[in-house]
């Protein structure tokens, strides 16, 4: 009886504990569903309205900085480096001397030339008299004359040859750092310097196809690079590939721009913008009102319901160009209306919301 009990007061136990516990748990369940069942205060938002402007419509791209005129400077002819005529970093004009090789041979052989050139002259000059009294034949008289044109044109070949000792700039340009030492023998071909045209100077880049019938000579370029961010240069398209690459289905454009500073250096990474001559009126919002999403972009469109209350509904959007901070929102929105500006990842459609920052002022387009 002592056993059975015991037992039984155990049950008894563990019965009210257990009940307790649940009863606990349903009266939270209960007090759960009854929050739930409340209206969620509404969310509060900034807010802005979608304007119409005028934009410039513009293709961006990248691209690469090309020099009009660019080439490492190299020798024709082997020898033995006598004089240097630049430094390093020099801007030198078209035909100035940048080095001469040791040219004593090569003189030596020119007087040589010259020598041969005047006795076959003299002798030229003699038979041409005699050959109008029938002193000499006409053979006689052609075989001088072609030792004499022989003469004249080894000595144009002695001049050319020593001509090549001297080696100077092919254009106008800026010179790189300099790759040869005095007294160096350097062999047929070794790089000198490197030479570069800088202004104007070109910039390279590709464009879809799809976009080949918007772009057209004379169209202006605003090109920007990492290395002077503050900085933008302005050009013009001068020259469109004539061929598709059928690998990327895209096309070649080069812009000339403007480089008085010689800020751009060929190589450099380049971003471009291309404008198109007329302006064009499209509906903007700031950037932060966009979400952009793998399966499309959308805004939260503020409206009223039934009851008066503000709601925000999701709707897709298509998307063009941005530029200071605003997006040109080419389907999905109306010149207006009143969209989300800040906080979109907390809110969902339908959800009731409270505009606590409603700015209409749009952004001031770049010209």
């Amino acid at each position: 009886m002592r056993t059975a009990s015991r037992f039984l007061i155990v049950i008894i136990f563990l019965g009210v504990v257990l009940g307790g516990i649940f009863g606990y748990k349903f009266y939270q369940f209960g007090q759960m569903e009854e929050q739930s069942s409340k209206p969620q205060p509404p969310a509060k938002i900034s807010a802005t309205v979608a304007h119409t402007e005028s934009w410039t419509p513009e293709l961006k791209a990248v691209g690469s900085v090309e020099s009009i005129n660019g080439i490492e400077v190299a020798n024709e002819v082997p020898g033995v480096v006598e004089t240097i005529s630049f430094e390093s970093g020099d801007e030198v004009q078209k035909g100035d001397v940048l080095i001469r090789l040791d040219a004593a041979i090569d003189e030596a052989a020119l007087r040589t030339r010259r020598a041969e050139a005047q006795l076959a002259e003299q002798e030229f000059k003699r038979v041409s008299d005699l050959l109008p009294k029938r002193a000499v034949s006409q053979s006689q008289y052609d075989e001088v004359k072609a030792n004499f044109d022989a003469a004249r044109a080894r000595v144009n070949e002695a001049e050319a040859q020593l001509s090549k000792k001297v080696i100077r700039a092919p254009f106008d340009g800026k010179l790189g750092l300099r790759l040869i030492d005095q007294g160096e023998y350097i062999g047929t071909g070794t790089s000198i310097v490197e030479i570069n045209m800088l202004n104007p100077i070109y910039v390279d880049y590709t464009l879809s196809e799809k976009d080949l019938s918007k772009v057209d000579r004379n169209y202006d370029v605003v090109a920007t690079v990492a290395a002077v961010p503050e900085r933008t240069f302005e050009g013009k398209v001068s020259a469109i590939n004539t061929s598709v690459n059928p690998q990327t289905r895209t096309v070649r454009i080069r812009a000339t721009l403007e480089n008085e500073d010689n800020l751009l250096r060929p190589g450099m990474f380049a971003t471009i913008s291309t404008r198109q001559p007329e302006d064009r009126e499209v509906v903007t919002v700031p950037r932060t009102a966009i979400s952009y999403n793998t399966y499309g972009d959308f805004v939260f469109v503020v409206a009223e319901n039934d009851d008066g209350e503000l709601i925000v509904n999701r709707r897709t959007v298509q998307t063009g160009n941005s530029r200071d901070g605003r997006v040109a929102v080419t389907d999905g929105l109306e010149d207006g209306e009143q969209v989300v500006s800040k906080g979109l990842l907390r809110l969902r459609a339908e959800q009731r919301v409270e505009v606590q920052d409603d700015s209409d002022k749009p952004a001031e387009a770049s010209e």
